[in-house]
């Protein structure tokens, strides 16, 4: 039986707990009402620990978007589970056509089979 991952397993991209701690941090440098839009790469999996990464973008006054780089570090097995680093840094400001082009070329440059997911807000914060 069973080809395929196990669908207790997975989870909607976003979901979980090293996602949940990557949001709580993006909620202390960006209020979540001035997101723009999350970008969201596929997780991951490697030795016992989760990596994600996030890219999101916010509302300037100039009409431009400030873009932020969140990743996380998630222990899933082993004594030390649970615990996680967690990183938020501002990297640029940019039109929005710009971003958009640049997620568009990331899975190319990185080999991922999938560019990152673009989501709004919703995905970590109620509106």
């Amino acid at each position: 039986m069973g080809a395929g991952p196990d669908p207790r397993l997975t989870r909607p991209l976003g979901e979980g707990p090293g996602w949940a701690k990557l949001a709580d941090a993006v909620r202390t440098e960006v209020p979540p009402g001035e997101i723009e839009t999350i970008y969201l790469f596929q997780p991951i999996k490697r030795e016992g620990r989760e990596w994600g990464t996030a890219v999101v973008t916010r509302t300037s006054p100039e009409g431009r978007l400030r873009v932020y780089t969140a990743r996380y570090m998630l222990i899933i097995r082993g004594k030390e589970r649970g615990q996680s680093k967690v990183e938020v840094a501002e990297v640029g400001l940019t039109p929005a056509a710009v971003i958009e082009q640049v997620m568009a070329a990331t899975a190319e440059r990185t080999g991922e089979a999938e560019p990152p997911v673009a989501m709004g807000r919703a995905v970590w914060y109620a509106e």
